[in-house]
């Protein structure tokens, strides 16, 4: 563990000294390029974020196939399932004690939170995590305060967990708390879905929908508005439709998993500088 945090610590103050050195730019993978070719080669920096990060001892599981983008947030007890996407900027948080599931084929569009209730009806805080005498249940059934569980928090009885089905879609700037997504949704972009709200299967919501806390959308529309009201029925083309724009995702996902490099790309502005005839010194 000491080696750890003193490499840890280490990497810290080597990406700050690069960010604020001034002269020559230094590249992450240290190539020290010349003055005559300084400004061709730019700066990459050591980064903290972290596309997944584990809370309460609750790390994020994903497949082999799960593409999550390198800016995007994965916090806690979140499951991804096979081809699953979670895309730049999107934060998926399980930080409550209570998880989250993303289907087969489903994905999370830039910028859009997924995440659940923080605190149980009745509770003694209304942060529980923030007092001394209270805690979240890991188990995903409540808030356990001096040794008793308070109480649930939806008015339904369920936990405040949130469920993507498979074959789903969740807009760019969307907002899910603590509701269910069934399989075949479309998920228009900046949508809001509230706490104990369930979609039911083969459901289109135009963007910018509001769905209020407890609602319930049948399964076969078309719904839209603030708040949400249905305005037709799905045709079968439709329907096809919603798989077809998540099986389009999956293949996106792939093509963005391969480019991806985790070391970053320096490589290619050095094979650059060797076409241009410039000299670099790799040290």
């Amino acid at each position: 563990m000491a080696t750890k945090a003193v490499v840890g610590r280490g990497l810290r103050e080597a990406g700050a000294a690069l960010k604020h050195a001034s002269g020559l730019e230094v590249c992450v993978i240290c190539l020290f390029v010349s003055d005559e070719v300084y400004g061709h080669c730019r700066a990459s920096v050591f980064t903290r974020h972290r596309p997944k990060m584990a809370f309460l001892n609750q790390k994020p599981f994903q497949t082999n196939d799960t593409f999550i983008a390198p800016t995007a947030s994965v916090i806690g007890n979140v499951t991804n399932w096979d081809e699953s996407s979670v895309w730049y900027n999107a934060v998926v948080r399980a930080d409550s004690g209570f998880p989250i599931t993303i289907g087969f084929l489903s994905n999370v569009q830039e910028g859009a939170v997924v995440t659940t209730l923080s605190c149980a009806k009745g509770a003694v805080n209304s942060d529980p995590l923030k007092s001394a005498g209270s805690h979240t249940n890991v188990t995903g059934v409540g808030v356990v305060a001096g040794g008793g569980e308070v109480g649930k928090v939806l008015d339904t009885g369920f936990p405040p967990v949130t469920h993507i089905g498979h074959y789903c879609s969740i807009g760019s700037g969307s907002v899910l708390v603590s509701c269910r997504v069934d399989d075949f949704c479309d998920v228009g972009d900046k949508c809001t879905i509230l706490e104990g709200a369930w979609v039911e299967s083969h459901v289109i919501l135009e963007p910018g929908s509001v769905v209020p806390p407890y609602t319930r959308i049948p399964s076969g529309g078309r719904w839209g508005g603030n708040p949400i009201k249905f305005l037709g029925e799905l045709g079968d083309g439709a329907k096809d439709g919603i798989k077809k724009k998540a099986e389009g995702r999956g293949v996106m996902a792939k093509e963005h998993a391969v480019e991806f490099l985790p070391v970053g790309s320096t490589y290619l502005h050095l094979e650059d500088l060797e076409r241009e005839g410039k000299t670099a010194i790799q040290g």
